[in-house]
């Protein structure tokens, strides 16, 4: 840690850093052209009841969806109880982190959101016919943009969008966004693609942002897996810039038009701010940005929870907001 700091400290201020992400000329159409074979495929939604996770106010269920390379992307549905709350309710997807597990959003549903824990491909829900690991992920057929492991996986998030939309208890004109680290930038990347019907987003602690950059300003997990890669691949880096460039937040933020409340922590060592600062500037739509001193990958959640839930329930409109649950981090 003392290590990280001092490195740090011989560093151009965060909110001045240039990254070396560039914009490929096609990017637009790349993902228009993934967009629409992602939507030729029928959605399949299912929902099956989970009682022993259900309470007297919230009904969990386990859901699952088709997605790109005919995967079946699973994951958790929480919704108030009509006895609770009275529907419609607006859709909250609580996008995860890069870890194997996706999150169980009930004290969402309890704040009258009908929340989704998304659990794209690779995670424990959803692994059953793609497995690269963790680690592994991150560098899973890197050097091709049209097979790397972030093409379906953003997909998968995008598709929790559609699945929402078939409830008949959310108001699909009130869909929100949230995550921290990967959920960070899967926040920005589904503002980006859905653009047509999200409503906000929250983003902390953005990941996927300035990768190579990232992975120059840190040596922690799990950018670390870049360099490792290229310790052992070294002839291979100007392809995997060239992949990167398709699958960065950085790159994604100017096509955002609904409000977005980004926040990171000074001292992360893992997501570096200097990042943070930059997916921010992109950001096409209203922004707000809070930069935590002496935060660290948590990006201040203590203090900045209060401000995030505020921000979604100002947007989203809940019945109710009265708790102010923990993001996931990782």
């Amino acid at each position: 840690m003392t290590l990280t700091r001092t490195i740090q400290h011989t560093r151009k201020p965060a909110d001045q850093f240039g990254t070396t992400t560039v914009r490929p000329p096609d990017f637009d159409e790349f993902w228009a052209a993934i967009m629409a074979e992602a939507n030729a495929i029928p959605l399949n939604p299912r929902l099956d009841h989970v009682p022993l996770r259900s309470t007297s106010d919230v009904d969990v269920y386990e859901i699952g969806y088709d997605s790109l390379d005919g995967l079946r992307i699973s994951g958790w549905y929480c919704r108030p109880r009509d006895s609770y709350l009275t529907p419609p309710y607006p859709a909250l997807l609580i996008v995860p982190g890069y870890i194997s597990e996706p999150t169980l959003p009930k004290s969402w549903a309890k704040m009258g959101y009908a929340a989704v824990g998304v659990a794209p491909r690779g995670k424990l829900r959803s692994n059953r016919h793609y497995n690269p690991g963790y680690p592994g992920l991150l560098v899973n057929n890197i050097v091709d943009r049209h097979t790397y492991s972030y093409r379906g996986f953003y997909v998968d998030a995008c598709r929790a969008v559609d699945f929402v939309l078939t409830r008949p208890e959310v108001d699909g004109s009130r869909i929100g966004v949230h995550g921290s680290s990967q959920g960070g930038a899967l926040t920005i990347v589904t503002a980006a693609l859905r653009r047509d019907v999200i409503t906000c987003g929250a983003a902390g602690a953005p990941y996927l942002c300035g990768f190579m950059d990232a992975a120059s300003l840190t040596h922690s997990w799990p950018y670390q897996e870049i360099n490792d890669y290229l310790r052992l691949y070294p002839e291979r880096e100007a392809q995997v810039r060239e992949t990167l460039n398709y699958f960065d937040g950085i790159n994604f933020a100017p096509r955002i038009t609904a409000p977005m409340l980004v926040y990171i922590g000074l001292n992360d060592d893992v997501c570096p701010p200097e990042t943070g600062y930059a997916v921010y500037k992109a950001i096409g739509g209203p922004k707000e940005l809070h930069a935590q001193p002496r935060s660290a990958h948590d990006a201040g959640r203590f203090w900045v929870m209060p401000k995030v839930a505020a921000f979604l329930a100002k947007h989203l409109k809940p019945a109710t907001t009265s708790h102010h649950p923990e993001p996931t981090v990782g």
